[in-house]
């Protein structure tokens, strides 16, 4: 059965995408712990980051660096870091969290809530930072 993630790449879910390429999506997580909380994932289904073959990985990285960029640009925030979590969805994932402090990082119990309209507005910000 295909992941939730790989429903909104097939377009059978709705996302509020930040930027896609061939290999690669990033949207917006519905569930933030800071407003701009990214999710970046390989359009190939697998469950384990380091399961990807290599070529995917490190596409990956760089196509999470540009999307990170972008956040920067678009939210304030002091840095955007990076986890690797999450065992709900067995799709390879990686979370960018723009950051005020630590805490924004590290509290991934404390979800903020924001309207479609917000989620919309936000997507697009970044969207229009990524280069």
């Amino acid at each position: 059965m295909a992941s939730i993630f790989t429903k909104i790449v097939n377009g059978e879910i709705p996302a509020f995408k930040v930027s896609e390429d061939e290999n690669f999506l990033a949207f917006l997580d519905i569930f933030p712990v800071t407003k701009g909380h990214t999710l970046v994932i390989p359009k190939k289904e697998v469950d384990y980051l380091f399961d990807l073959d290599d070529d995917t990985y490190t596409g990956l990285q760089l196509f999470a660096k540009k999307v990170a960029k972008g956040i920067q640009k678009a939210i304030p925030c002091q840095k955007v870091g990076v986890m690797v979590l999450g065992l709900e969805v067995p799709h390879a994932h990686i979370h960018l969290v723009p950051m005020q402090t630590e805490a924004d990082l590290l509290n991934f119990t404390k979800k903020r809530s924001f309207t479609k309209e917000e989620m919309a507005e936000i997507a697009v910000a970044i969207a229009r930072e990524i280069s």
